[in-house]
C-alpha cells in the first residue's frame, strides 16, 4: 500500500497484547446464557467494585477482531471504521494509536485528526501525537490552529530548536496559502527573536509570499545572528540577484567575499561566488575563484569544467586542453560536451584530425547535432557534399525539436554548397507539414529569394510577422529585399525602421537602413548609418554597401581600400565581389 505524507512509522501487525487482554477479560465475565438455577446451591460470588470491572464488552472485542480480519483481507475502509469506533468507545491508548495509523493509511484525514487529538488526551506528553496533530492540521488547511501544537513542540526540545525550526520550512513548502504560512511563521519567529534559523525560515516564507524586500531583511538578520552559517548568505545573495540592475551582482559578490574572509574553506560559497562573477562577466575574477577551488580539489569536475570554458574563451588552448582531457578521465556526467569542446579547441588550434576524432566521440546530449554539423562542414570543405548530407540524414534524433534542427542544418549545408534549389525544395516540403514553424518560414523565405521566387519570399515573411510581431529579422529581411530591388521604398523604409526599433544595435539591420536610405536618394544620411554599422561589425556585405556610397560620392580611393580590406578577409563573399565588379570591371 502506498504511504501518504501523513503516515507514522508502522506499528506491529496486530495489537496482540490488546487483543489478548480484551479477550481474556471478556471470557472472565458472566455468560449471559448460563442457567442460574443449575448452580443455585453454589455460593454466589461477591459483588465486584467498579475498579475491578473490566468495562470490556463483547461488542468491543468483536470490533477489534473485525478490524484485524478486515486488514488481513485488505478491506482498509472497514478496518478504519471498526478501529475508529472502538478507540472512541474504549479510550484505550494502544487501540487509539492503531486507529490513527489506519486512518492515515486510508487517507481519512478528518478521522485521523479526531483520533490524534484523542491520543493527545490519553498521552499528553507524546511528541509523536502532537506532531501528528500538527501535520494533519496543516494538511487539512487549518493553519490558524497550528500555533498551540507547534509552540509546544518547539518548547519541548530546546536543544534542537534550530533544527526543528528548519523543519517548518519543509513543513510549509507546499502549503498553497503563502500569506497564511508567512503569518504563521512570523508568529513563531516572534517567540524566538534571537534565533538565526527562525529568521531564515521567515525569509523563505516572505519570499514565497512575494515580499522580497522583507525576505531580504530577514535573511540579513539570520546572517548577522549566525555569521558562520552559510544558508542565510546563499538566500540573501539569491534575493539580491533578483533585483534589477548591474549593482545587484556586485552586492551579492560582496556578501561572499566577506563570508570567505571568515570561512576560506567554504567550497560551496566559493563556487557560488565564482558563478556570480561569471554572470557579471567578471571572468578574470571568476577564474581566480575556480583556481582556488581546483587547488584544494584538483579532481572536482564542478571546478574543472568552468575553468576550461573560461580558458577556451580566452583562447588559452593549452590550459583548456589539459583540463578537458583530465575531465574526460573523471566520472563527469556529460562526457559528450567534453569531447565536443575538445573538438572545437583542436579545430581552433589548427588540428583538424584531432578535432574530428573528438567530434566523432559525441554520441548524444545537447551537443550531438552541433558535432554532426561540424563534421559535415569539414566534409563539404573536402568537396564531399553528398557524403555530408548522408551523415546528417543518418543522425539519430530524440524528438520533434531535434528533427527540426537537423532539417535546418541540412538546409544550411545545401545553401553553403550553393544548392539553393535543393534547399528551397527541402524547406518547402517541411513547411507543408509544419506551415507555422517560424524558423522554417524564415529559412524558406531566404531560399525563395535565391531561386527567383520573390512573391513566395514575401508571403513567408509576412506570415512570420503575423505569427511573431516582434521578430526584428523578419521585418529586416522583407524591407531589405524590397530596397535591394528598388521596390516600394517607403514600405521598405517602414519595415526596416520597425526592425531598428526592435533591435537598435544590430549592425545588419543598420546596414539595411543605410541601404534603403541610399535607394531613396538620401546618400549622406545613408553613409553615416553604414559607417556606424561597419564600426560595430566589419562584415563584407556592409563593406560592399558603404564602398558603393563612397564611390558615388567621389571618394574612390577610400572605397577601393575598404573593398580590398574586406576581400582579404572574405574573398568569396558574393555581395562584395558583385560591388567590386560593378565599379571596377
Amino acid at each position: 500500500m502506498e504511504r501518504d505524507v501523513f503516515m507514522l512509522p508502522k506499528s506491529s501487525l496486530i495489537c496482540l497484547a490488546t487483543l489478548f487482554s480484551l479477550t481474556a477479560a471478556f471470557a472472565a465475565a458472566p455468560d449471559a446464557g448460563t442457567d442460574e438455577t443449575a448452580d443455585a446451591d453454589k455460593t454466589p460470588p461477591a459483588a465486584e467494585t467498579p475498579e475491578e470491572t473490566s468495562g470490556i464488552t463483547g461488542q468491543q472485542v468483536f470490533q477489534l477482531l473485525l478490524g484485524e480480519v478486515a486488514l488481513q483481507r485488505d478491506e482498509l475502509e472497514l478496518a478504519v471504521s471498526a478501529y475508529h469506533d472502538l478507540a472512541l468507545r474504549s479510550r484505550d491508548l494502544e487501540v487509539t494509536r492503531r486507529a490513527v495509523e489506519l486512518a492515515l493509511a486510508a487517507r481519512q484525514y478528518p478521522a485521523a485528526l479526531e483520533l490524534a487529538q484523542l491520543w493527545l488526551e490519553l498521552e499528553p506528553d507524546s511528541q509523536n501525537a502532537r506532531l501528528t496533530e500538527a501535520n494533519l492540521l496543516l494538511g487539512l488547511g487549518r493553519i490558524a490552529e497550528l500555533d498551540a501544537p507547534v509552540t509546544t513542540l518547539l518548547a519541548a526540545e530546546p536543544e534542537r530548536l534550530g533544527e526543528n525550526f528548519l523543519s517548518l520550512s519543509r513543513f510549509l513548502v507546499a502549503y498553497p496559502d503563502k500569506k497564511a504560512a508567512r503569518a504563521f511563521i512570523g508568529r513563531m519567529t516572534r517567540l524566538y527573536p534571537n534565533l538565526s534559523e527562525a529568521h531564515y525560515v521567515l525569509a523563505l516564507a516572505e519570499s514565497s509570499a512575494g515580499e522580497m524586500a522583507t525576505a531580504r531583511q530577514e535573511a540579513k538578520r539570520a546572517r548577522e545572528l549566525k555569521p558562520e552559517w552559510l544558508p542565510p548568505v546563499l538566500l540573501e545573495a539569491q534575493l539580491i540577484l533578483r533585483e534589477p540592475g548591474e549593482a545587484s551582482s556586485d552586492a551579492a559578490a560582496r556578501l561572499f567575499f566577506d563570508y570567505l574572509t571568515r570561512q576560506p574553506d567554504a567550497e560551496e560559497a566559493r563556487m557560488a561566488l565564482a558563478r556570480i562573477l561569471i554572470g557579471a562577466k567578471r571572468y578574470k575574477e571568476a577564474r581566480v575563484q575556480f583556481d582556488l577551488l581546483l587547488k584544494d580539489a584538483p579532481n572536482n569536475p564542478d571546478a574543472i569544467y568552468p575553468i576550461a570554458m573560461l580558458a577556451l574563451q580566452e583562447k588559452d588552448f593549452e590550459t583548456a586542453r589539459a583540463l578537458l582531457t583530465r575531465l574526460a578521465n573523471l566520472p563527469f556526467p556529460d562526457p559528450d560536451s567534453v569531447h565536443y569542446f575538445l573538438g572545437l579547441l583542436e579545430e581552433e588550434a589548427g588540428n583538424p584530425e584531432a578535432s574530428l576524432a573528438h567530434l566523432h566521440q559525441v554520441s548524444g546530449g545537447v551537443q550531438y547535432l552541433y558535432a554532426r554539423a561540424r563534421i559535415a562542414q569539414n566534409m563539404v570543405k573536402e568537396g564531399q557534399v553528398d557524403a555530408a548530407l548522408a551523415l546528417l540524414r543518418e543522425s539519430h534524433v530524440r524528438n520533434a525539436a531535434d528533427r527540426m534542427q537537423l532539417l535546418q542544418l541540412e538546409a544550411q549545408l545545401l545553401r553553403g554548397a550553393n544548392r539553393w534549389d535543393a534547399a528551397y525544395a527541402l524547406l518547402s516540403q517541411a513547411l507543408a507539414t509544419e506551415p507555422e514553424q517560424p524558423e522554417l518560414l524564415y529559412d524558406a523565405a531566404l531560399a525563395a529569394e535565391k531561386v527567383g521566387k520573390p512573391e513566395e519570399m514575401e508571403k513567408h515573411l509576412k506570415k512570420l510577422i503575423a505569427l511573431q510581431p516582434d521578430n526584428a529579422h523578419a521585418y529586416n529581411a522583407l524591407g531589405y529585399s524590397l530596397a535591394d530591388r528598388s521596390l516600394r521604398l517607403e514600405e521598405a523604409h517602414a519595415l526596416i525602421a520597425r526592425a531598428v526599433d526592435l533591435a537598435p544595435e544590430d549592425p545588419f539591420i543598420m546596414d539595411s537602413m543605410g541601404w534603403v536610405l541610399y535607394r531613396q536618394g538620401k546618400v549622406e544620411e545613408a553613409r553615416a548609418v553604414l559607417e556606424d554599422a561597419y564600426r560595430l561589425k566589419a562584415d563584407p556585405e556592409i563593406a560592399a554597401h558603404l564602398g558603393e556610397i563612397l564611390w558615388i560620392q567621389g571618394r574612390r580611393d577610400e572605397a577601393q581600400s575598404l573593398w580590398q580590406q574586406a576581400a582579404d578577409a572574405a574573398p568569396e563573399n558574393e555581395t562584395l565581389q558583385a560591388a567590386m565588379r560593378k565599379f571596377q570591371p
